[in-house]
């Protein structure tokens, strides 16, 4: 927060002092992150949304004078923040989502990078979950980051998309929702009813397994043969129909023959690479170091992110955006 926006004068608020605000606006920035992350589909518009709902309430505190939760009325500036974000602009998606085969040929698809705000982007887990908690709503946060389920959110309209985070995510009344809405409870109820059933049409929403000793295994296994890039054990880890896409590129591979050309082929200066393991949306991802340093040393160049399904492995997607090393506090090198 700037200096300018700390300076709203609230000394003389009969309920609040500036004092007393601070620490109760902090207290609820990261599940306000994970809300406007879930609505905007983007770690840095999530951001930017939080930091402008926080200004806003700074400036509107006397507006708030406690008529309502602090929480409920932050979550209202927030949701209002975010449907002004999504006024005009078309939904954030993954390669897959825009073009319906595979690309043909590799090279070619090298020369459609796309703006940045035309992808879904990750969120790392501890930016966005709670640290403690009744562990089933913590399963449910958990399972409402996963890629998937983010990406089928930005087919719903955005109001449609609120009601649908508020009441199976975070679990409000239909009563509070209209309430934040400024609409009713009949309207709510109808507009959750229509999101559910468009998520329903959605083949890849279905709930991840949890972590167990196998995919611990498989994991350790992944990273063992990409780092030594060793392709006949990688494509063993790969399931039958595995994906592979590469945000900001049109690019996306699908089954083990064209992910392995692709590897031996463009790919081929990711030899030599580290990754370092990492949980963002809610599964296991790997921060990605590649060897094209000026001497060959590695450098931050992906963010990799894994998702599996019986046993191997179903989807990698790595986020070529190297602003994520910094939005999320990655280091620049990797641990010795």
């Amino acid at each position: 927060m700037t200096t300018s926006d700390s300076a709203v004068d609230v000394s003389a608020h009969p309920t609040l002092t500036a004092a007393e605000l601070e620490p109760r606006l902090a207290a609820h920035r990261s599940e306000l992150r994970g809300y406007c992350y879930r609505m905007l589909g983007s770690a840095f518009d999530a951001e930017d949304a939080v930091q402008d709902t926080m200004v806003r309430a700074w400036k509107s505190i006397d507006g708030y004078a406690g008529r309502s939760g602090l929480r409920s009325w932050l979550y209202r500036i927030a949701t209002n923040v975010c449907l002004t974000m999504l006024e005009n602009r078309k939904r954030r998606a993954r390669p897959m989502d825009l073009s319906a085969t595979a690309w043909e040929p590799v090279e070619a698809s090298l020369q459609r990078s796309q703006p940045e705000d035309t992808w879904l982007e990750p969120m790392v887990d501890d930016r966005v979950l709670p640290e403690a908690g009744d562990p089933a709503d913590i399963a449910v946060a958990r399972e409402s980051i996963r890629l998937a389920f983010v990406a089928a959110l930005q087919h719903l309209p955005p109001r449609q998309r609120s009601v649908l985070i508020l009441r199976d995510v975070l679990r409000w009344r239909a009563e509070e929702v209209a309430h934040l809405l400024d609409t009713t409870t009949a309207s709510v109820n109808s507009a959750l009813q229509r999101a559910r059933a468009t998520l329903a049409e959605r083949p890849d929403v279905e709930r991840t397994e949890p972590l167990d000793d196998s995919h611990r295994t498989l994991l350790e296994d992944y990273v063992r043969a990409f780092e030594a890039y060793d392709m006949d054990a990688f494509v063993k880890l790969l399931a039958a129909d595995v994906t592979q896409n590469m945000p900001p590129f049109d690019l996306w591979l699908e089954g083990a023959q064209d992910i392995t050309a692709w590897m031996l082929g463009p790919g081929h200066q990711c030899r030599g690479s580290k990754l370092v393991p990492v949980t963002m949306n809610g599964s296991p991802a790997y921060v990605h170091y590649k060897p094209i340093g000026a001497n060959g040393e590695l450098v931050p160049f992906a963010v990799q992110a894994l998702e599996l399904a019986e046993g191997k492995i179903v989807r990698i997607t790595s986020f070529l955006d190297t602003r994520l090393f910094d939005l999320f506090g990655f280091p620049q090198e990797p641990p010795a």
